[in-house]
């Protein structure tokens, strides 16, 4: 005979039987989210054309050919590897507005760009079977496809190509395809840029590249950076060249110009916007060494006095160490202090601590407490608990300091669904001024 069983919510079954709930042990949430994730929107030659294509860093050094249609090695990827010295993940937006697409008589590029035009198709007899050819993909001079056929209709497409099912195949040692283009001019139309901003608004990352000499341009990331952290709550900071006084924590204003032939100015965006995407939440940028491929002009960070102005203008300086270069500084714009906002603001190791309490705890409430726990005392408890013991693991590792558990409250808002919290943190930083008081007997 049948018998009752199963979970329970309330003592209230009828069939005899054993009714039996299995749950977890209430375990605190102490998980610190991952840094190393980087934004970029960029001119390219090849690559995706919509949307955001994300990428680590053995995708680029195995895929960078199909990716971004050059050789991990190649001069023109050099911006890119400059930010994987020290990103873990990079969202790329491609800025290429408009722009078209290589084609030939026998096949059509995967993506739009200019890198299209040094494609081409060479179709030779097949040795074995004379009435089948083999068609081989080129990308300048390597194959990177080849297909034994009797006809166009059974070509696949590949990395590179998709290829005309009614073409007639006939024997050629190179037909190249012809007619791609970037699009709109990248740098200094607004457009492309708003577009690729848009794209990315649906990620989560820690710095925001913009690659851009156009002080419109910059004027639009400066903007739409302020916009997601002040409004919609999204935490980055958006890395540039020669920004202005923009006076805002979230804004990191490099200027070194990078220097030599064929240069880009702003060169210095890709390094920087991967070094403080990378940064541990308990690290701070103060003394880095740049490792990155560019070339930094030093003529502006020269002096003591260059760099006391820099410094109290709120910028990002590289400067000369003996033979090395370093950053001066881990700091932001942010210079017009305030009794609620204080020069501790000024300094990028703070703000990423400030984010990374932002992140995780909206990360535990909306996974583990919006909708689910009822906000009761319990409720409550459970959620002060949670964050308390976030908070512990983050003085743990030394990203705060003497956190006192008991000045964190968690009590139940103006209406019945609404929680309001309180506390106080003490961020950690990096030692950078040491002063020496030497008493000789």
């Amino acid at each position: 005979m049948a018998l009752g069983g199963g979970p329970f919510l309330s003592q209230n079954k009828i069939l005899p039987g054993t009714y039996q709930n299995f749950i977890s042990a209430a375990r605190a949430f102490v998980n610190l989210s991952d840094r190393g994730y980087a934004a970029l929107p960029i001119a390219l030659d090849w690559g995706q054309d919509d949307g955001v294509l994300t990428v680590n860093l053995e995708d680029l050094q195995k895929d960078s050919l199909k990716l971004f249609g050059y050789d991990y090695t190649h001069s023109k990827l050099k911006g890119i590897r400059d930010i994987f010295k020290n990103a873990i993940t990079v969202f790329f937006a491609k800025l290429n507005l408009g722009g078209s697409i290589a084609e030939n008589i026998y096949a059509k590029a995967k993506y739009k760009g200019i890198r299209g035009n040094d494609i081409k198709i060479v179709i030779q007899a097949n040795v074995d079977e004379p009435t089948k050819f083999d068609v081989k993909t080129y990308l300048e001079a390597s194959v990177v496809d080849e297909q034994t056929v009797t006809t166009a209709a059974e070509l696949l497409a590949n990395d590179f190509v998709s290829f005309k099912s009614d073409a007639t195949l006939a024997v050629t040692a190179g037909t190249p395809l012809s007619g791609g283009s970037n699009g709109a001019t990248v740098l200094t139309a607004g457009t492309p840029h708003q577009l690729a901003l848009d794209d990315l608004e649906a990620y989560g990352f820690n710095t925001l590249g913009c690659l851009s000499n156009e002080q419109t341009i910059k004027d639009l990331y400066v903007e739409y950076t302020k916009r997601i952290r002040d409004q919609v709550g999204g935490k980055f900071q958006l890395i540039g060249h020669k920004l202005g006084a923009k006076d805002h924590e979230g804004i990191i204003d490099t200027q070194n110009d990078a220097i030599g032939e064929g240069e880009e100015l702003f060169g210095t965006v890709y390094w920087l916007t991967g070094a403080q995407a990378g940064v541990a939440v308990n690290k701070s940028n103060t003394n880095k060494k740049y490792d990155g491929e560019h070339t930094l002009d030093m003529s502006e960070t020269k002096t003591q006095s260059q760099l006391t102005n820099l410094l109290k203008g709120g910028k990002l300086a590289f400067h000369r160490v003996d033979d090395e270069t370093r950053i001066l500084e881990d700091v932001n714009t942010f210079t017009l202090f305030t009794v609620d906002k204080n020069e501790d603001f000024s300094m990028n190791q703070v703000i990423r601590v400030l984010d990374q309490i932002a992140i995780d705890t909206a990360q535990l409430f909306n996974t583990r407490y919006l909708g689910q726990v009822p906000n009761d005392q319990d409720g409550r408890i459970s959620l002060w608990n949670d964050i308390g013991r976030h908070r512990m693991e983050m003085q743990r590792i030394r990203a705060l300091q003497n956190y006192n558990k008991d000045e964190l409250t968690v009590a139940q808002g103006n209406s019945k669904k609404s929680v309001v919290v309180n506390e106080v943190v003490i961020p950690t930083v990096a030692m950078s001024q040491l002063y020496i008081t030497t008493t000789v007997a």
